[in-house]
């Protein structure tokens, strides 16, 4: 069962003790996303889509939500139809990414988003705000994965 993009949003916030931008929630949600879709055969995180935008993927929705912030921490705005996600399948998900990926900077994170061949790669046209098809993100969760094992065979 997916989640609201605002309950995850909150959960990563507060992991982050609200200490997190706009770009870098975005990009985080997205790789939590990603490995929740390829770890469950397609059953997407959240249930907004992510569109391929110039800095990577967003929620358009939640973007909206928390530009006023601009590149400044987020604040909690998460209020209504939020539900804590603590205990679930789906706040350990995002919370695994969290752990993983907060010493990661914005760029970082960006260009790991970025990868040529990726699903933003193959939905991204300047200027447009093409949805990135959960097909195609959790194609890129196999490919990933694949290649992470051919370079752990080549080494051994």
């Amino acid at each position: 069962m997916s989640v609201s993009a605002f309950s995850a949003a909150r959960h990563i916030c507060r992991r982050s003790e609200w200490r997190v931008t706009n770009l870098k929630l975005q990009k985080i949600l997205y790789l939590a996303h990603m490995s929740f879709v390829g770890q469950n055969e397609g059953a997407p995180l959240v249930d907004e889509p992510f569109e391929a935008w110039d800095y990577g993927p967003v929620i358009r929705a939640l973007y909206d939500a928390v530009k006023m912030f601009g590149n400044s921490p987020i604040q909690d705005i998460f209020y209504g139809s939020v539900r804590p996600l603590d205990g679930t399948p789906e706040g350990a998900m995002l919370s695994s990414a969290w752990d993983h990926l907060k010493t990661s900077s914005a760029g970082e994170l960006v260009a790991i988003t970025h990868i040529p061949g990726g699903a933003w790669a193959k939905t991204y046209v300047s200027g447009m705000s093409k949805v990135i098809p959960n097909a195609a993100i959790w194609d890129e969760y196999r490919w990933r994965v694949a290649s992470m094992s051919r370079k752990e065979h080549a080494t051994a």
